[in-house]
Formats: structure tokens, C-alpha cells, sequence
């Protein structure tokens, strides 16, 4: 009779599921996403694996609300919150992406926060004559 063959996720193989103890991170990158109808914030560590994150919506706000400064402060808040706390974060990179209202004022709660800013980056991607945009908002 045939020895059967191991599953590959066996509990024999190696280590499943979380850690328990939570990895020490003390430098990384948050990544600040501000459109006009949300704003979500990443927080990853120097390779981009995600460690945290929140948006607006993910903090309770619906509909247009979800745009405006403060909310995008409160998103910036909680996620930077579990990080510090929980990973011992000191220091980060910052990168801005995106036209919305949130930029400034999650900027100004990753600062509030108590971690040490290497530099801020704006990466909001900018066609060199590509295709056509479409049609500016009327409000």
C-alpha cells in the first residue's frame, strides 16, 4: 500500500497563520492616497509588505463626507496608531499620491503622530502627453 502523500500546508511543514509575538518595525513607508470621494492610508514596511492600513470609509464616514480634511485625518490617525504602538515604528518615508483634500491634513496627523519624517515624496502619476483625460468636473 502507497504511504500517502504530505499536504503542503500541513501543520507538520512549518509555522501557520499569525506569529505571536508582532515583529518590531522601525522604519517605515506610509503611502497616502487622497481622491476626491476618499482618502486611504498604507502603512508598509522598507519592502512594501502592509503592515496597516485605513481609509475614510473604514472609519465610519459614508457618502461625500468621506472627502473632506477630517476624515482623511481621522483614517491617517488609526492607522498610524497600531503601528506605533504595536511594532515600536520611529521613523518613516511618506509618499502623497492623488489631488484630493485629504493630503494636507493626513500629512499633518502623520506628523502629530510622533514619527520621524525622512523625506515626502509626491507620486501622483502624471501622463507625458498619453492618453486623453477625461472631461474636468463640473461642479
Amino acid at each position: 500500500m502507497a504511504k500517502p502523500i504530505p499536504k503542503l500546508g500541513s501543520r507538520k511543514n512549518g509555522r501557520i497563520g499569525s506569529r505571536k509575538h508582532a515583529r518590531k518595525i522601525p522604519k517605515g513607508i506610509i503611502h497616502v492616497q487622497a481622491s476626491f470621494n476618499n482618502t486611504i492610508v498604507t502603512v508598509t514596511d522598507v519592502r512594501g509588505r502592509v503592515i496597516s492600513w485605513s481609509s475614510a470609509g473604514t472609519c465610519g464616514f459614508k457618502g461625500t463626507r468621506r472627502g473632506t480634511p477630517f476624515a482623511a485625518q481621522t483614517a491617517a490617525g488609526n492607522a498610524i496608531r497600531t503601528v506605533v504602538a504595536d511594532q515600536g515604528m520611529q521613523r518613516a518615508e511618506v509618499m502623497i499620491k492623488g489631488p484630493g483634500l485629504g493630503r494636507d491634513a493626513a500629512l499633518r496627523a502623520i506628523r502629530r503622530s510622533g514619527i520621524l519624517l525622512k523625506f515626502i515624496r509626491d507620486v501622483t502619476p502624471m501622463p507625458h502627453n498619453g492618453c486623453r483625460s477625461p472631461k474636468k468636473r463640473r461642479v
